[in-house]
């Protein structure tokens, strides 16, 4: 184990601090300050290595966090990426986008704040890309067997390097421009910069996987015709169908879905030349829905210069502390204020909105809103409570509601659950033979860290359909939940 005291020594947890918000707003690079080791190496002690350590049921991928805690501790860095490597393909990703359940599940976290396996886990990849211990693992043979996964986020990846490694070839098909689905066009520079993307992506081509930008399955090539071209096919398309609010004026201009907005941002910090883009610059800007989504929403509306920003969130605000009906090891629900909070605005709880109101032109100049009040368990705005929040531009970030359905199911005869994901078995296979789903397309939207553990494990299942065994790790069910997650 770690430091057999030091749980007892150490019983503060320490975190890298964030740039400063005025400085921080002013460029896209990533909020945090490096980590210094001797604090990352004291933190790393604290962990128990518990009889039973729940952090790996909190962790859907498994992670082996008491060795690498351990290793890190002894200041082993290319022993604990190689253990950190064994269970996850991008650390890269989850230690900077994970919510981390694994910290809720901690031990130590029954009456201490939890050890920062998050913080210990992006630093043991980036040492190991900073001295060069990120190698290619291009498979020993070919087994002649093709696979074709269709979507570049952390699912399809996840399952384009485990099959790759396993001695397929594999051909990722995405129909962005650039590969990298939500990784690259969803996910802002201040969450993570997209050296980190491109590090991976260029570790995948070396290793043998082949990257299709630019094609969208459906249309330039048929999913039959794909399946009739490839001995299996991945589908890890996500759960891309925003969930709408249908009120009066959501047809005015300046009223936007979040991922609009989100992927005209990304392109216009990668350089690209964006038409007409969506900005917040000069405007009073108003974010539906509390989540990750709307976080990120805004902190690019604070880059972009906006006037104001106003958060919404239709529900009551959460405890700062966990709730007495989720108790360790659950993941609770407790109020979290991200970089993007701190940056300013204001977040309104029990806010309701009600209709978009219009400026002579036809745009959205403010939003009315009212007091959310509960009856009979359904959210409804109370009456007499209405008032307007002037608004020039509105960001709906409300979810995603499943994977875009026609033309799977016009062209392969795929099915379909009643909540709208791809039908599938224990395995990830869908009602059609050699198809495999996973990530949110057949799980529904869920975290990164579900993704890749369902794309590795997908994998596992392809592997043994195309050969009739695998020695690939299959981490996770179909279907299969982490202590105190509720199913997406």
């Amino acid at each position: 184990m770690a430091d057999p005291k030091g749980f007892l020594k150490t019983t503060q947890r320490e975190t890298p601090s964030r740039r400063p918000v005025p400085v921080r707003i002013l460029d896209w690079r990533e909020v945090y300050e490096p980590g210094d080791s001797a604090v990352l190496r004291r933190q790393a002690g604290r962990c128990m290595d518990c009889g039973v350590p729940f952090c790996h049921t909190g962790c859907p991928l498994g992670n082996l966090i008491p060795e690498w805690n351990d290793l890190t501790w002894r200041g082993e860095g290319r022993a604990a990426i190689e253990r950190l490597h064994a269970t996850n393909n991008f650390p890269e990703f989850t230690g900077r986008l994970c919510p981390a359940p694994c910290e809720s599940a901690c031990v130590l976290g029954i009456n201490q704040p939890a050890v920062t396996i998050k913080q210990v886990e992006v630093s043991i990849i980036d040492q190991a890309f900073a001295n060069g211990w990120v190698d290619s693992k291009p498979p020993a043979r070919l087994t002649g067997k093709t696979v074709a996964v269709v979507g570049s986020g952390p699912a399809g990846l996840a399952a384009a390097q485990q099959l790759t490694r396993a001695g397929h070839t594999v051909a990722v098909f995405e129909r962005d421009d650039r590969i990298g689905g939500l990784l690259r066009y969803g996910i802002p520079d201040f969450k993570m910069e997209k050296r980190h993307l491109e590090a991976r992506l260029r570790q995948m081509q070396d290793e043998g996987t082949r990257f299709r930008a630019g094609v969208t399955i459906g249309t330039d090539i048929s999913w039959s015709d794909l399946r009739s071209r490839y001995d299996a096919v991945v589908i890890a398309t996500g759960s891309t169908i925003p969930r709408d609010l249908a009120i009066p004026g959501r047809d005015l201009d300046g009223v936007h879905f979040a991922m609009e907005y989100l992927v005209e941002s990304n392109k216009a910090v990668a350089g690209d030349q964006v038409p007409h883009q969506i900005s917040a610059e000069g405007k009073h800007v108003i974010v539906i829905g509390g989540g990750d989504t709307g976080a990120d929403c805004i902190g690019t509306a604070h880059r972009q210069g906006a006037l104001s920003v106003t958060n919404l969130a239709i529900g009551t605000q959460p405890p700062t502390e966990r709730p007495a009906h989720q108790p360790w090891p659950m993941t609770p629900t407790v109020f979290e204020v991200s970089s993007a909070h701190e940056e300013g605005g204001e977040r309104m709880f029990l806010a309701s909105t009600v209709e978009f109101l219009a400026n002579e032109a036809g745009e959205v100049r403010a939003l009315r809103v009212a007091e959310t009040e509960y009856v009979d368990g359904r959210r409804v705005p109370k009456s007499g409570t209405e008032r307007e929040i002037p608004a020039d531009l509105v960001l709906i970030a409300m979810g995603f509601t499943g994977p875009e359905r026609a033309l799977l199911e016009d062209q392969l005869d795929t099915r379909f659950t009643d909540r709208g994901n791809v039908e599938r078995a224990d395995d990830y296979e869908t009602t059609v033979a050699g198809v495999f789903v996973a990530g949110d397309a057949g799980r529904g939207q869920s975290l990164i860290v579900w993704a890749i553990a369902e794309g590795r494990a997908a994998a596992a299942s392809v592997d043994r359909y195309l050969m009739g065994e695998t020695s690939l790790p299959s981490p996770v069910r179909a279907g299969d939940v982490a202590i105190g997650l509720q199913p997406a």
